[in-house]
């Protein structure tokens, strides 16, 4: 059997005179088995989407906002280029009469040509509309 001065990870003990004896009495550290305190028991964020607590309705609300923001974002892009052609042309009368293969400039622009813009704002926000949905996944799943 091991005497408790030899055990390993232990300092040995000082060397005891008799003024240190009646100085101060010796420490003894005290230490739990247990190398964690109890923890209260967690739940999941999607448990609080689930049951819509306060904190699950914070998180849906932020998400919420976040995606709003971009649509209102894409929304203002595509309304400021259809609404600014037309000022375009307004302001630069010689685009008027410019013609692209028989139909005047203005009409191709705004009868067809607007399409493709449509198409890629509306493709850029599904991706960034996904991306917000992956960020917010990963979130919920950290917690």
């Amino acid at each position: 059997m091991m005497s408790p001065e030899s055990r390993p990870g232990r300092r040995p003990p000082l060397p005891k005179t008799d003024a240190s004896r009646r100085e101060t009495p010796r420490r003894v550290a005290v230490m739990s088995p247990r190398t964690a305190a109890a923890r209260r028991p967690r739940y999941p964020a999607t448990r609080e989407i689930d049951e819509q607590t306060r904190l699950g309705e914070v998180y849906m609300r932020s998400f919420l906002r976040t995606q709003f923001r971009l649509a209102l974002f894409v929304c203002t892009v595509l309304g400021c280029v259809v609404g600014g052609l037309p000022l375009l042309f307004l302001l630069i009368p010689q685009l008027r009469s410019v013609h692209l293969l028989g139909v005047p400039l203005p009409w191709a622009v705004l009868g067809g040509l607007i399409y493709p813009a449509f198409v890629i704002g509306a493709w850029l926000y599904v991706r960034q509309a996904e991306r917000n949905e992956r960020h917010f996944a990963e979130l919920v799943e950290r917690r």
